[in-house]
């Protein structure tokens, strides 16, 4: 009998989906974790950031990011909307979601560069939105 169908690959199988690779930029090292912990849970392969500056050398180490997670308001040299423009023009293929507590929503700029999820956000409301956005 021969169990091996080829419906479904072996788990070493080179070929085998893996599961996407999010980078998680968030100053408060709190919500960094949680964020990060539910999103590795909901089955993301997910690496961190605290900075913008720390989110561009991991961008260029890893190779594998396709959707960078950024709040808005970071500390350093630029923000989050400096980080998504900086994606947006180096590496194109990357999808970006920004965040905040502040009134980010109202600023069409900030939208024509990236998706929007206000803070304070559900679990299940982020990990539906990014869903989505690497579907698209």
């Amino acid at each position: 009998m021969n169990r091996g169908s080829g419906l479904q690959p072996a788990a070493d199988d080179p070929a085998a989906e893996k599961p996407p690779t999010l980078l998680v930029v968030e100053d408060d090292v709190l919500v960094r974790i949680s964020t990060a912990s539910y999103l590795r849970d909901a089955g993301f392969v997910v690496i961190e950031a605290a900075t913008a500056a720390e989110a561009i050398r991991l961008v260029g180490a890893e190779g594998s990011v396709e959707l960078v997670f950024s709040d808005i308001d970071m500390p350093g040299t630029m923000d989050g909307v400096g980080l998504a423009q900086w994606i947006g023009e180096k590496h194109p293929r990357i999808k970006v979601l920004l965040t905040s507590g502040a009134a980010w929503t109202g600023e069409p700029a900030v939208l024509r560069i990236a998706p929007f999820l206000p803070k304070p956000y559900r679990f299940d409301d982020l990990e539906h939105r990014i869903r989505g956005l690497l579907q698209d």
